[in-house]
């Protein structure tokens, strides 16, 4: 089996970026389920319904969030009734949505998603991520032994523990809220495949997405400014996996840097 988890869309950009090279790369690399972090997705912050629809229509199969969930408020009137979105699992209990869902693919094959949101430097106070998520998969392990996980955090050394945390245990640990993609996709020990940051989908030439200048400005002047996304040329951030049937575990992992 293998899994495409994309990069931090940011907004209009980061959704042209998708458009022109997603369905190519799904068919070149006969990629079978596709997952993207789409917190960023609607004008740079929080998911909308229509936003939604457009993902799935380029080959998305689940949405994953985090810190930003709950920025456009449209999302309390869709996301209970749609499995195929996925908030951090670690939000208090009686949080809308949901944090995990396992899928089926065509050939009857199943895997399972789990969103996690990291604690450490976030403006956010949610549940342990690692005391969360052992409970989900071991639930979760009498459908299917296919697991993938984002954790969208912003600590390094954080994403790097829970990777080890679940070593062994699912086949994939995603990294994602950083928007900068890291040099460290691997398997580890005990054949769990880990990066720390997928990087994101939208304007190269920015900060996080963002126009450089606006962010320049908020640096040195210490002033609150109105967040504008970048112009000018786009990146497609992704990391690919390839899972053994057998046990669940990576057998190959492939990150993806291209300009558009």
């Amino acid at each position: 089996m293998k899994v495409l988890m994309i990069g931090d869309i940011v907004g209009q950009p980061g959704r042209k970026a998708l458009k022109g090279i997603l369905e190519k790369t799904i068919r070149e690399y006969g990629i079978d389920f596709v997952i993207a972090n789409g917190e960023n997705a609607a004008g740079g912050n929080g998911l909308t319904y229509a936003v939604a629809q457009e993902l799935f229509d380029y080959g998305i199969n689940v949405i994953t969030m985090g810190n930003h969930t709950w920025d456009k408020r449209e999302i309390l009137s869709f996301i209970d009734s749609d499995n195929r979105i996925l908030r951090p699992l670690n939000y208090p209990s009686g949080t809308p949505g949901k944090g995990w869902g396992i899928y089926e693919l065509t050939n009857g094959e199943k895997i399972g998603v789990i969103n996690i949101l990291g604690r450490v430097f976030m403006n956010s106070y949610p549940d342990c991520p690692f005391k969360t998520v052992q409970e989900i998969i071991h639930i979760m392990n009498k459908e299917t032994i296919n697991i993938i996980i984002d954790f969208h955090g912003e600590a390094t050394s954080e994403k790097n523990a829970f990777g080890f945390f679940v070593d062994g245990l699912v086949s994939a640990v995603f990294g994602t809220h950083t928007h900068v993609q890291t040099n460290d996709a691997k398997i580890l020990p005990q054949g769990t495949a880990y990066i720390t940051d997928v990087g994101m989908c939208g304007p190269l030439n920015s900060v996080l997405g963002l126009d450089p200048e606006i962010i320049i400005e908020r640096f040195t002047t210490q002033m609150p400014v109105k967040h504008k996304l970048a112009d000018g040329p786009l990146q497609f951030n992704a990391t690919l996996v390839e899972i053994n049937e057998i046990n669940g575990m990576t057998k190959d992992i492939k990150n993806f840097f291209l300009l558009i």
